[in-house]
């Protein structure tokens, strides 16, 4: 890992109040990802509730910039105007993504499954669907103890993928499905959220440090 980002995540986490906690977590979270991408893998995330929306979050941060400027690759821009001449505004706008895709954004195939199925498997069977060998699998779940998080994690495993888990309070299933665990040590929900956030606005941004 670069010193840069090692410098990074002890910055956010003291910004942040917390100290040198939760940094070994962190650093082992943020090689998983970035080794993912360097290698073209995937990042797929899911939660419930306040933590889909954190799903949403990190999911944001890796597919535009976050804390770094990202155009694209000279050559890309380049490619692209050598088809598009007229579209310059397009080529300077669009940045690097990093490949990472949100489980709770998907209605159409999760009230099918909600329907057909059972709402613990909303994401199991996007995961089963979607997920390959080297990919990451950001599960989040205040509990530990989400059904339809868990369910997701077990498919992800046996597929191959790695576990990423954001929990709360004693970590519940999650925390023993997981091959990183991040554990907020608070015991209520939105306190949990709370330092979830610092958690993988960390990590975000420590694998855009690493790749960009």
């Amino acid at each position: 890992m670069k010193e840069s980002t090692v410098k990074l995540i002890y910055e956010m986490l003291e910004n942040s109040g917390f100290g040198k906690k939760y940094a070994e977590e962190i650093f082992s979270a943020t090689e998983a990802i970035a080794n993912a991408f360097k290698t073209g893998h995937r990042l797929y995330a899911c939660g419930n509730g306040g933590s889909a929306s954190d799903a949403e979050h990190i999911v944001g941060e890796f597919a535009k910039s976050f804390k770094k400027k990202r155009p694209v690759q000279k050559e890309f821009a380049e490619k692209f105007l050598g088809v598009f001449p007229e579209c310059v505004e397009v080529a300077e706008k669009t940045e690097i993504g990093l490949p990472a895709f949100s489980l709770v954004s998907q209605s159409g195939i999760m009230t099918a499954v909600n329907n057909d199925i059972g709402g613990d498997y909303v994401f199991s069977q996007q995961a089963y669907a979607y997920v390959n060998d080297g990919d990451i699998l950001v599960g989040i779940s205040t509990s530990g103890n989400s059904a339809p998080v868990c369910n997701a994690a077990r498919i992800a495993k046996v597929k191959g993928a790695t576990v990423i888990a954001f929990t709360g309070k004693t970590g519940g299933d999650l925390k023993e499905l997981a091959d990183v665990c991040i554990l907020s040590e608070k015991q209520e929900t939105y306190l949990i959220q709370q330092e979830h956030i610092v958690m993988y606005h960390a990590v975000c941004a420590a694998v855009e440090e690493e790749l960009i």
